[in-house]
């Protein structure tokens, strides 16, 4: 019988749980392995193994002739030619999160363009006297955004942003970056990391930018040249930026030097790598994951990536 290992089981429904029981013998853990070293000792004799990356981070090296399935979409953790030399099948599941993170592009610019930010909560008053008005800002009915990436998320973000009334486009590999971004009143980087974009958005891409324009991202950081940005930002040649930082250890790790450093700057709306936090995504992801481990043992494996 197949013998699977589940961690963080408390985030699965019971009909999930239904469904990996008919598949074999089913290991439940609850929350994540404390190591590396953990995480092994529990997936001895593992034919699938299905779990966040707490503990698979530290210890798939060792791993051998296994089926992992992970609930979402980012492997960059991994080597995976390491997995591949070790007979290790990785899944992932894409597009799980496009709609969390979707949410979290639109409240940003939202929060950016009408500069509601220090509005919330506020206690001075903005009216000096019988006609002066609080300060007149930017609605998202007529603007231009440019969408770095036509993946699930980019073309998410797009599908929300047409009720508004922006005039949307996409840069896709092909395209001329520059060009594509500088008539942009808002562009939303939504690239994946890989050996193409490490170091796309440097000095040349924000001078390019529209001046009093806006940049939002939701990928990893090693896309963007942070030094660029802030000096794009302190000259005035952007208005303002809203990052959730991909690349943290540890999501909603608020010690990363660099959100630490970002959001530090009074232009910057930094969040520690939540944007993806959502009920919706674990629930989605999870049965994904699911999908994956069926389809494997049926012998037509899906979101494979190694």
């Amino acid at each position: 019988m197949t013998k699977i290992v589940v961690f963080q089981s408390e985030t699965f429904t019971g009909e999930q749980k239904n469904r990996l029981d008919e598949l074999g013998s089913v290991d439940w853990y609850e929350g994540v392995p404390a190591s590396g070293e953990d995480y092994l000792a529990k997936v001895v004799g593992a034919d699938v193994i299905l779990s966040s990356t707490s503990g698979l981070r530290e210890s798939y090296p060792a791993l051998k002739d296994v089926f992992v399935a992970v609930p979402f979409v980012g492997v960059g953790f991994v080597d995976l030619d390491v997995l591949r030399s070790n007979n290790v099948t990785l899944s992932n599941a894409p597009g799980v999160n496009r709609h969390a993170v979707s949410e979290w592009v639109i409240c940003m610019i939202i929060l950016l363009l009408r500069d509601l930010y220090p509005a919330i909560n506020r206690v001075e008053t903005y009216r000096k006297d019988a006609v002066t008005m609080p300060p007149l800002t930017r609605s998202l009915a007529d603007a231009k955004v440019t969408i770095l990436g036509a993946g699930n998320v980019g073309q998410q973000v797009a599908k929300l942003l047409k009720p508004f009334e922006a005039e949307v486009e996409f840069f896709n590999k092909d395209d001329d970056l520059l060009k594509s971004v500088s008539g942009a009143d808002i562009v939303v980087n939504s690239l994946s990391s890989n050996p193409t974009t490490l170091g796309l958005l440097n000095k040349e891409f924000f001078a390019n930018m529209k001046k009093g324009s806006y940049f939002v991202s939701i990928t990893a950081e090693d896309i963007i040249d942070d030094d660029a940005l802030i000096a794009a930002l302190d000259s005035g040649q952007l208005a303002g930026a809203a990052i959730d930082f991909g690349n943290t250890v540890l999501v909603g790790d608020t010690e990363n030097p660099v959100y630490v450093r970002m959001m530090k700057h009074p232009k910057i709306l930094a969040t520690p790598h939540i944007a993806y936090s959502a009920e919706k995504s674990i629930l989605v992801g999870n049965d994904v994951a699911i999908d994956n481990i069926e389809a494997w043992l049926d012998g037509r494996p899906q979101n494979v990536v190694t």
